[in-house]
């Protein structure tokens, strides 16, 4: 498939996705460009690792700006919390060129993540028109 072609699927399945799955698709995404940063912070790759820290980075603040914390409440505040950390702890990854502290952000994104998940077929079936991680 061709990059127009890719960039269009990419394009209409997000468009047509589920609040929960564009959740999910986020996690997902995340997760994906820290590794891949991580990777590049090993391989000494210094502008490949600053562009997936910022995709990275660009998902966690839209993760943490999506919370409503009217119907959340302190799961949301604790989310909060907890992507601010991720933020944190990766900007220091960054300064310091620490893989750990990546493996750290990526092990807490995949428990959310799976979290998220398990969240989400659980609740199939169940209609919902205000989610968490949905803000007002």
């Amino acid at each position: 498939m061709n990059n127009f072609g890719a960039k269009a699927y990419q394009k209409t399945s997000v468009a047509t996705a589920s609040k929960e799955k564009i959740l999910l698709m986020l996690y997902e995404g995340a997760i994906q460009n820290l590794k891949k940063c991580k990777v590049a912070m090993e391989e000494k790759r210094i502008a490949d690792k600053g562009v997936f820290l910022g995709k990275a980075q660009d998902i966690i603040n839209e993760l943490s700006n999506s919370l409503n914390f009217d119907v959340g409440g302190d799961l949301a505040r604790q989310l909060e919390s907890l992507y601010l950390h991720i933020f944190e702890q990766s900007t220091q990854a960054n300064i310091s060129n620490d893989p750990n502290k990546l493996a750290h952000c990526i092990k807490l994104l995949e428990t959310l993540y799976s979290g998220w998940k398990e969240a989400v077929e659980k609740a199939k079936g169940t209609s919902s028109n205000t989610s968490i991680g949905e803000r007002k």
